[in-house]
């Protein structure tokens, strides 16, 4: 059984369904000494396996995240410095305004930072599957979506 069957199965044996699934080789980005910036790839639904594989075929490396966000009804895997995001069509519109999405140290760092520099926050800072996130317009008009990974409380 592959980790993503395994981290599905176990997801909706223990949750019915409702609560994210988290999967990462290391689940705190506070020691990051500078950012993980992540290529955004928007793949239809039923197709990020293959996508997944895919990616590890062609970078060598294997995935080292794989997440649920089931309020956004997306799935999720990072291969390298790709971040593959499944859904449906009319999920994945508004996230196709992102340009990307850097893995941060702090949120909170990151938002004074952007404030000094005359960035506008477009979502405020809010709970997500991997910690906290936020998204931001910088000046030049670039939309960059900032996220601070912690442990789950299992852990993950």
């Amino acid at each position: 059984m592959s980790d993503d069957t395994e981290a599905r199965a176990s997801h909706h044996e223990h949750t019915g369904g409702t609560a994210p699934t988290v999967w990462r080789r290391r689940n705190d980005s506070s020691g990051l000494t500078e950012p993980r910036a992540l290529l955004r790839v928007y793949t239809p639904t039923g197709t990020l396996e293959s996508l997944t594989a895919s990616y590890e075929r062609l970078l060598g490396v294997a995935k080292d995240m794989w997440f649920t966000y089931p309020e956004k009804g997306l799935r999720l895997a990072v291969v390298g410095s790709f971040l593959l995001v499944e859904g449906a069509p009319e999920v994945l519109e508004p996230f196709r305004a992102t340009d990307g999405t850097l893995v941060v140290d702090s949120a909170a760092a990151y938002l004074e930072r952007l404030a000094a520099e005359g960035a506008e926050v477009l979502v405020p800072p809010h709970t997500v599957p991997t910690g906290t996130g936020f998204t931001a317009r910088h000046r030049d008009g670039t939309v960059v979506e900032y996220v601070e990974h912690r442990p789950t409380p299992d852990g993950s």
